[in-house]
């Protein structure tokens, strides 16, 4: 009977080390108040906000939005407008627990605030008094940088970030409506290292708004990270990223883009006759050369 509890135990080890990894907090990174002068908890914005937050964590549950959610609650003066985007390659559960965490952060960090922004590695909140959807903004900004330089080729070493970047912003940017406006790269240095990007937008705005505003972050990385092995330059609707380890999950990436699988092979009757020789020629001339298809591509 002992022993079989000591199996229990260890059975049970596994388990409990996935629930505590799952419930980890998420990785702060800046946040941004915007105080009223006066503020009364039992206001009626502070009572339309906690609507707004509460709601917001609530529809990060659903696995339909993509890892975006807008809602907004109240009238006139009073209204509130609140949104949450997840990073693009994050699962259900880690955006689900940022989200969350961060609803409930925001009353910490901004306690008088009318309007406020976190961000955060998995996921960014932000709310405001103002209708700031589908509106792109890439300003305040906020430039972080690793604090450890590159020491072999720096110049080489920042030309190969500015590929990398602006190769996942212009994929992002590239998104259709309705998908993510999310995107990675990996550009090699040499034979044993690589730099990885990201960039994402909120897929609330169009991509011509969301190719403008990486265009802006981009072009703000040399203020923090210059030679350095990791940068990120956050703003309210977009932000980049880069380090020289992965720190996305390619995995989760890989999964999404699997191909759908082959269908059946098809038997075709044998044909006979002239009539049947002609359109058999027909359809090997159909194989050989298929209708032209248009595609529309968007250039950063």
């Amino acid at each position: 009977m002992n022993s079989l509890k000591f199996y229990c135990i260890l059975f049970s080890l596994p388990n409990i080390a996935i629930i505590i990894l799952a419930q980890e907090d998420p990785t702060y990174r800046v946040h941004s108040c915007g105080n009223a002068a006066t503020s009364t908890m039992n206001s009626t914005y502070r009572v339309n906000l906690n609507l707004v937050l509460s709601s917001l964590a609530s529809n990060a549950t659903r696995n339909n939005i993509n890892g975006f959610y807008n809602t907004s609650f109240g009238q006139n003066s009073d209204q509130v407008y609140g949104f949450f985007t997840c990073r693009g390659d994050v699962s259900n559960n880690v955006c689900q627990n940022c989200v969350t965490f961060a609803t409930k952060d925001v009353a910490q960090r901004c306690p008088i605030g009318i309007a406020a922004m976190l961000f955060y590695d998995e996921c960014h909140l932000r709310y405001s008094n103002s209708n700031f959807f589908s509106q792109v903004d890439p300003n305040p900004y906020w430039p972080m940088g690793n604090p450890q330089n590159i020491t072999y080729e720096p110049q080489r070493f920042n030309s190969l970030v500015a590929t990398s970047v602006v190769d996942s912003a212009t994929q992002a940017a590239s998104a259709p409506s309705g998908a993510k406006k999310f995107a990675v790269n990996k550009t090699y240095i040499d034979g044993f290292q690589s730099i990885y990007s990201l960039a994402q937008c909120t897929p609330d705005i169009s991509s011509s708004d969301c190719k403008k505003c990486l265009g802006t972050v981009i072009s703000r990385l040399p203020i923090c990270c210059s030679s350095r092995i990791g940068g990120i330059v956050y703003a309210p609707s977009c932000y980049i990223r880069y380090e020289i380890s992965e720190f996305y999950n390619e995995t989760a990436l890989a999964a999404e883009s699997v191909p759908p699988p082959p269908l059946p092979p098809v038997t075709l009757p044998v044909p006979q006759g002239k009539v049947g020789v002609h359109y058999l020629v027909l359809f090997c001339q159909y194989l050989e050369f298929p209708p032209k298809q248009s595609h529309y591509l968007s250039i950063i």
